[in-house]
């Protein structure tokens, strides 16, 4: 199924576009890189599923991504803009008590908000692991050779997949490249701001990001739920939303 997205501006003036379904308590889900709120979320049935349980599921675009604008302006990607702009949906919802979650960049968006004061009740973190935060810059070099190699790559290079992925989502290269600089580290003792309850939910073949269980082990009030599949199919598996929507209503 699509949603029609609805849209909103940043401080910045950009337009960003979000969707919603279901009705109840509000839970925000952000997106991995290169996807969207339809692919990652709609697609597969998990917004449905966790609909199904009580809650209104919001689900922005992430700028660059998506229904949202990509500007091609260095002033527009400052450090952490994705949290800048998380922040303004925030407040163009008027939201005071919801939860938040997301998927690969999604969590670490998502953990860098709340290490920023955003302070939601429940947390999920999904395909992450703790070198995707305290390592995103090796990371983060991997994606510009994505970029870099875009019109390059053989089938069967490291980044033949993501390069197809980039080109299906239709993502605007130069936007996206100013975008990865604007990603910061997560150094372990920053986690402490990390309080409240917090699901880690990781595909048993997904170590992109690192060890799902040492990100566990790092924080104050978390729980691991391994579902079947790779960083990049475990999106696709109808476990993602039990696991979800299982955490949420516990």
């Amino acid at each position: 199924m699509s949603i029609e997205p609805q849209f909103f501006d940043a401080r910045d003036g950009v337009r960003l576009a979000w969707r919603a379904m279901g009705e109840g308590r509000p839970i925000l889900l952000l997106h991995g890189l290169f996807s969207s709120a339809e692919v990652n979320w709609i697609k597969f049935g998990t917004a449905a599923r966790i609909a199904r349980a009580g809650y209104q599921v919001i689900m922005p675009d992430l700028r660059v991504h998506g229904s949202s604008a990509a500007p091609h302006g260095a002033e527009h990607y400052p450090s952490d803009i994705l949290v800048d702009d998380l922040q303004d949906l925030v407040a163009h919802l008027n939201l005071t008590d919801f939860d938040l979650g997301g998927f690969s960049l999604g969590a670490r968006t998502s953990v860098r908000a709340v290490v920023a004061g955003v302070r939601p009740a429940r947390l999920i973190l999904g395909g992450m692991g703790l070198a995707g935060l305290a390592g995103w810059q090796r990371r983060g070099q991997f994606f510009k050779r994505v970029i870099a190699e875009y019109d390059s790559a053989k089938r069967g290079d490291d980044t033949w997949l993501s390069i197809q992925f980039m080109k299906t989502m239709k993502i605007d290269r130069v936007a996206a490249g100013l975008l990865l600089d604007s990603f910061a580290d997560t150094p372990p003792e920053a986690l402490a701001a990390i309080t409240m309850p917090t699901l880690v939910v990781c595909g048993e073949q997904d170590q992109d990001n690192g060890s799902a269980p040492e990100l566990v082990a790092a924080l104050a009030d978390a729980q691991l739920a391994t579902i079947p599949g790779t960083h990049m199919s475990s999106v696709t598996e109808p476990e993602l939303g039990e696991a979800i929507a299982a955490f949420l209503t516990a």
